[in-house]
């Protein structure tokens, strides 16, 4: 991926270029020294002349009002504000038309900008204040004040917090006076500029020693430049938060957002004074000391998936290479590409106005519908359809393109989300609202109505990342997600009537990936990989988890690499330094999904016996427990050395009946589920189903309340505690032992009669079964 770049031979402006704006895609706004504020039009090459400031007034920087104010949305922004050396700010109407000028500062206004829905606005100056006004131009309070310049300003995601810079250190000011400042030296140079991401909440800064750095909300450093030739003068967040821009003098730099370089372009410009992405974040222009504004454009951009390589070669076109047989195809398009994904077999292509959708089996007939509204912001492929999520709304597909639903999430900014707050399955769509970072909301794909009550699934601390599982049947989908403490938690989002339990499974996890086709879970830790061959095991039984874990050290994967994907076998990471690095797991595996999926134990048996690993054996164990397939969980428990489990099966297979086997499967899970006894009434099941995991109170209280075998909760418990030497101090028990005998002749006579009772009442159960089979054979 690289700039393709653009310069006038001869400038338009005849002094230097201090600010820039785009109002559309391909609508620029540039003002200068020489007092002209021109338009260009990017379609038909035209510049033209909006108005000419006064003489007295130098401008220094331009922000457009933001585009969707409160739910009203416009086709192009019609007002922006311009700062000045004057010591004032202009609210200019998009035709040039003086709206309003505002008093602001003692000495120059070095930065002005709105908030995300246009409701506020910050300006900072020359005197080291910091002021918020209303939409209208009102003052409404000053936030700082400080003894030197104030070079650059941003606002937080969610505009109640401001950035600002001050000598070499950066001051994060919530609006609210009782909140704490959050301060910390993040160069050794004057910062000059600063710009903060909405969808990535990540930070940039740059500045006077020629580095330009990247840090997290809370003042971690993330990402530190080399040292370049001069200052760096301007950085600037793609609307997207993937990539960012870096100006210099005749430099222009296009970097990701973990802070490697793609591209270093060397025009001449002078130094770049401001930078502003377009719209639809694929263009860039500068504001150049020379009197010039460059534009450029991004190409080369790349996608893999298999055997098949993309590529954007121009702004409407794409090679499309398959690496087995060298095969070509060109893929041409009316309007630019704004998003691409390529997955499943597919690839989306989202243009300005239109979607296509190419099979990797067919390139030459794409499947081509118009878009809904607003510029695509995110694609999400599943297997079986996709998500769009563009102006406002999410819009399922399938491959076919054919509308399958729309999800509606009340109050939304769907132009903040990403690949972290939104995943797809083929049955669920999540969703995490930034509002509320402790909430998840899940869809159902196919209707677009919420799950079970429509309540959102719910954290205690703030959820970083999430991802749903993309294997297995969908009433054992699962999502896995990331919190503020990097701990890893996954979560059934199908058990409806039951509460969504979330188990943590990891810690210190920064990033995850689900398997394109099995659910095994990818995990990264510093300079570690981690794979959950079986993260359901912590449902069936939680003691295997640490066996079903393969850990691979990465001291080659450098700081903070990033997964870029999960497909088969192989795990493809990018290091800090943008370079690609596959590493590949064992195949078997998934292969033993696949045979537990398709109910073939015998099979998995045999392919657990021929590799000999206890991680196969533990998964296997974990897998047929849940299947309730106690024959081969026997079998696999025995391998892994875990008799007293072989010998707790063995007594669960003597059980007369499916009730109690049941319970009795669920214990082995840590999991008490009497309600399936106590409706077959099974009464003393239930209860020695509690006094079994030693829940003394609930099955003291289920005997008193059917008003049988108290005795007999009353014998084990004195049983237990003679074993630990100890004395009873439980006031109920106290209670009831005081008018109860215990006879121990009498309680196993009592327990061998319920076990006689239970085994009749599941000989007559097979009996009726049998008998209503023969009569619906034979009518």
């Amino acid at each position: 991926m690289h700039l393709k770049t653009s310069l006038l031979k001869e400038a338009k402006h005849k002094e230097i270029v201090s600010c820039i704006g785009w109002t559309s895609a391909d609508e620029l706004y540039s003002c200068s020294d020489d007092h002209q504020i021109l338009k260009w039009n990017l379609l038909t090459g035209e510049t033209t002349l909006v108005v000419k400031l006064s003489d007295d007034t130098y401008p220094i920087d331009l922000h457009w009002l933001p585009k969707n104010v409160g739910n009203r949305k416009q086709a192009q922004a019609e007002m922006f504000v311009l700062t000045s050396s004057d010591g004032k700010f202009h609210l200019i109407s998009k035709l040039g038309r003086l709206e309003k000028s505002v008093e602001a500062h003692s000495g120059a206004v070095l930065a002005g900008l709105w908030n995300y829905d246009g409701t506020a606005l910050v300006t900072v100056g020359e005197d080291g204040h910091v002021k918020i006004w209303s939409k209208s131009g009102m003052l409404r309070s000053t936030l700082a004040q400080n003894g030197s310049p104030v070079y650059s300003v941003a606002w937080s995601p969610d505009s109640e917090k401001v950035l600002y810079p001050l000598g070499k250190q950066l001051i994060i000011k919530p609006l609210q006076p009782s909140s704490k400042v959050l301060q910390w030296k993040a160069h050794d140079g004057i910062i000059l500029s600063v710009d903060w991401n909405s969808v990535n909440d990540l930070i940039l800064s740059a500045g006077e020693d020629c580095t330009y750095k990247v840090w997290d909300r809370n003042g971690r450093n993330l990402y530190s430049s080399a040292s370049h030739e001069y200052p760096i003068t301007s950085v600037s967040w793609a609307p997207d938060g993937e990539l960012f821009a870096v100006g210099s003098f005749h430099t222009l730099r296009l970097c990701d957002k973990t802070g490697w370089s793609y591209s270093l372009e060397k025009p001449n410009t002078g130094s770049i004074f401001s930078i502003a992405w377009s719209v639809d974040g694929t263009q860039i222009a500068g504001a150049c000391g020379n009197g010039h504004v460059i534009f450029a454009h991004i190409v080369e951009q790349h996608w893999e998936w298999k055997n098949f390589e993309v590529t954007l070669t121009k702004r409407r076109a794409m090679q499309v290479r398959n690496v087995i047989n060298d095969a070509v195809d060109l893929l041409e398009f009316r309007e630019r590409v704004i998003k691409a994904s390529l997955n499943y077999g597919h690839l989306v292509v989202c243009t300005s106005l239109q979607c296509y959708v190419f099979s990797t089996k067919n390139w030459n007939t794409p499947i081509i519908f118009s878009l809904k509204e607003g510029t695509v912001s995110l694609i999400l492929q599943c297997e079986r359809h996709f998500l769009l999520v563009d102006g406002g709304s999410f819009w399922l597909y399938s491959y076919e393109g054919r509308l399958i639903s729309s999800p509606k999430v009340p109050g939304i900014r769907t132009d903040i989300l990403n690949e972290q707050s939104v995943s797809l399955s083929n049955d669920t769509i999540a969703i995490k609202d930034k509002a509320d970072e402790k909430s998840i909301y899940l869809f159902d794909a196919l209707s677009g109505k919420t799950l079970g009550d429509g309540k959102p699934l719910t954290h205690e601390k703030e959820i970083l990342e999430i991802a749903l599982d993309q294997g297995g049947p969908s009433n054992e989908r699962k999502i896995a997600f990331i919190d503020k403490n990097q701990d890893l938690y996954i979560c059934p989002v199908r058990n409806f009537g039951k509460e969504q339990k979330s188990v943590q499974i990891g810690a210190s996890v920064h990033m995850l990936a689900w398997n394109d086709t099995f659910s095994i879970l990818c995990g990264l830790q510093e300079y570690r990989v981690l794979i959950w061959y079986y993260p359901n095991v912590v449902y069936v039984d939680k003691d295997l988890l640490p066996k079903t874990i393969l850990e691979k050290e990465g001291s080659e994967f450098s700081k903070s690499p990033q997964i870029v994907s999960f497909v088969g076998n192989r795990v493809t990471i990018r290091r800090s330094d943008g370079s690609l690095i596959h590493t590949n797991i064992s195949p078997y595996p998934a292969i033993l999904h696949g045979y537990v999926s398709s109910s073939k134990w015998d099979d998995a048996v045999r392919l657990c016996s021929s590799v000999k690993e206890q991680t196969m054996w533990s998964c296997l164990a974990a897998m047929a427990i849940g299947s309730k397939e106690l024959t081969t969980a026997q079998a696999a428990y025995a391998a892994i050395g875990n008799l007293d489990k072989v010998q707790y099966i063995n007594s669960i297979k003597d059980l007369p009946s499916k009730e109690s086997r049941l319970a009795n499967i669920q214990l082995l899970s840590g999991s008490i589920q009497e309600a399936v006894l106590l409706q077959a009434g099974l009464i003393y099941q239930a209860i020695q189903l509690n006094i079994d995991s030693y829940n003394w109170d609930r099955a003291l209280e289920l005997a008193v309340k059917h008003k049988t075998h108290v005795d007999t909760v009353l014998a084990y418990r004195q049983k237990y505690l003679d074993n630990f030497s100890k004395k009873e101090t439980n006031k109920r028990f106290l209670q009831y032992a005081e008018g109860v005998q215990v006879d121990w002749e009498k309680i196993n006579a009592k327990i061998e009669m319920e076990l006689l009772k239970e085994r009749e009442r599941a000989s007559a159960g097979s009996i009726g079964t049998t008998m209503r089979s023969s009569v619906s054979i034979n009518p």
